[in-house]
């Protein structure tokens, strides 16, 4: 989806002059699922906030981010005791199947893979999150069923 300034200059107007630097990156976010530089620079001039400021809560917070990422996000919690429970085959796998690293996204935008240090489900290590979907006890033969299931479900998206 390409940046639409025009789009995001009603959106703002739109929610006044009390809308927060950071509601207002959350927006961009959501529509874009990044955060193109010409929005930011937009947001700069309508706030009067320096550029700086921007992009200083921009890399601040790990819910932003400054590059493209995919329709879907699909997370590995790398915390010890999925790390001990084999979180790095698991993320191996995936890292093949989808043809990225770790922080990437596949050309077509469909997948962003991430990893995280824990989230707090350990006992259902290791753990796998698509979408919000926690995926526990994930192992490697599980990862071709929940890859090959999110691509068919990713495959009917663009269909629509």
């Amino acid at each position: 989806m390409d940046f639409e300034p025009r789009e995001l200059a009603e959106t703002m107007e739109q929610n006044g002059a009390d809308a927060s630097l950071i509601s207002i990156l959350e927006e961009i976010q959501g529509r874009y699922r990044y955060l193109p530089q010409e929005a930011m620079i937009l947001v700069s001039e309508r706030l009067g906030v320096p550029l700086s400021q921007v992009y200083s809560v921009a890399t601040f917070y790990h819910a932003f981010s400054l590059v493209p990422r995919g329709r879907h996000t699909i997370s590995v919690c790398t915390g010890t005791a999925c790390h001990v429970r084999g979180a790095v085959q698991v993320l191996n796998r995936l890292e093949t199947g989808l043809g990225v690293g770790s922080g990437e996204t596949t050309r077509d935008r469909q997948f962003t893979l991430e990893t995280v240090n824990c989230l707090g489900c350990c006992a259902l290590g290791p753990v796998v999150v698509l979408d919000g979907e926690y995926e526990g006890q994930m192992t490697t033969k599980k990862v071709d069923k929940l890859m090959k299931r999110s691509m068919h479900q990713a495959a009917g998206e663009d269909n629509d």
